[in-house]
């Protein structure tokens, strides 16, 4: 008769325990200290990308923690703003959530910056260490003071150079490119000693930008490239792997504050989940961007050792410059992190 009755429950969706205990996930989340929260959660990118399908992974998980009790509603597409204007929200509680740039984040905490420093990694296992370990968890605990709470890193990846003048072989070939930045000195500055005419601009103006003119060419992963459609006005890619980025995941602290302990549970939960899953679905779809937009007609080249090790040349006075105004030690904190990871 037990058996008759497991078989029923299973078909339910409901789990057994032994052979007394009958439970569900959800009347599990039901049990605990959860309400019914809605949470938007803001992101720059088009839903048809590697943020829009992070997002959608993170609220079904939401979802499922909390046993349908907190609803997570994706706004891509910059339509809750910049990330600036996001972060700006959020810390007036007038937003729950955001993933957005560590770029954009140096104006509230600048050690955010040494993100940007050129040629910091070799590849994504190396980033994921530095990152997920001490050095990127004590950046993202800075946050909380400045009424942001941060909860883990997603990946943009490997940043290569676009533009529609010509392909990119060796550093002269920069020189007058007005190129679209992320907004920060480390990326302007770098891009000026690399001898482009750098513009910084918020992302959600960028396609337009490229589209009239405004500026020629513009540095982003592969992934954004494509998902963005860059390549509609952007005929050069050049591969570069100048910078490794990372987005944070973020909550409002004063909405975070209002929270219980259960269902703070389970944004932390849900986050680490699609921290995972954004960074194997962004990697894959790396290699199909990529040859995406070989389909689409861009002119794809790499730079060769040699030309890197030119433009690493011409950039380092900017990585000792801004070493000094983030921190010497918090530099060489970070440099024995990846040292560590490469070991």
């Amino acid at each position: 008769m037990f058996e008759t009755a497991k078989s029923l429950l299973l078909a339910a969706g409901l789990c057994v325990v032994g052979t007394t205990g009958l439970f569900t996930v959800g009347s599990a989340a039901q049990a605990a200290d959860i309400g019914n929260r809605n949470i938007r959660f803001g992101y720059g990118l088009n839903e048809d990308s590697v943020q829009g399908r992070a997002t959608a992974f993170f609220a079904e998980e939401v979802k499922k923690l909390s046993g349908g009790k907190m609803k997570v509603s994706g706004f891509g597409a910059s339509t809750l703003g910049s990330d600036m204007q996001m972060q700006t929200a959020l810390v007036g509680g007038v937003q729950e959530m955001m993933v957005g740039s560590t770029a954009t984040l140096v104006g509230t905490v600048k050690e955010f910056g040494v993100f940007d420093f050129p040629f910091l990694f070799n590849n994504e296992k190396e980033a994921d260490a530095v990152l997920d370990g001490p050095f990127g968890t004590k950046l993202l605990n800075k946050l909380e003071d400045k009424g942001l709470v941060a909860l883990v890193y997603w990946e943009n990846g490997f940043r290569n150079l676009t533009n529609k003048r010509r392909p990119v072989e060796k550093v002269e070939d920069l020189s007058g490119i007005k190129l679209r930045v992320m907004q920060n000195q480390v990326a302007l500055e770098v891009f000026k000693s690399l001898g482009t005419n750098a513009v910084p601009m918020p992302f959600s103006e960028l396609f337009s930008a490229l589209e009239t003119g405004v500026v020629d060419g513009q540095e982003n992963p592969v992934a954004t490239i494509q998902s963005s459609k860059f390549y509609e006005v952007q005929p050069y890619l050049t591969l570069t792997k100048h910078v490794y980025s990372p987005w944070v995941v973020m909550a409002s602290k004063k909405w975070w504050d209002k929270l219980t302990n259960d269902e703070k549970d389970v944004i932390r939960k849900a986050a680490i989940a699609s921290r995972d899953f954004e960074r194997k679905d962004n990697r894959a779809g790396s290699e199909a961007s990529m040859e995406a937009l070989k389909k689409a007609g861009m002119k794809i080249n790499a730079v060769s050792d040699a030309e890197l090790d030119r433009m690493r040349a011409k950039v380092q006075p900017v990585i000792d410059h801004f070493s000094k105004e983030y921190g010497e030690e918090l530099t060489k904190e970070l440099m024995a992190e990846i040292k560590k990871a490469r070991g």
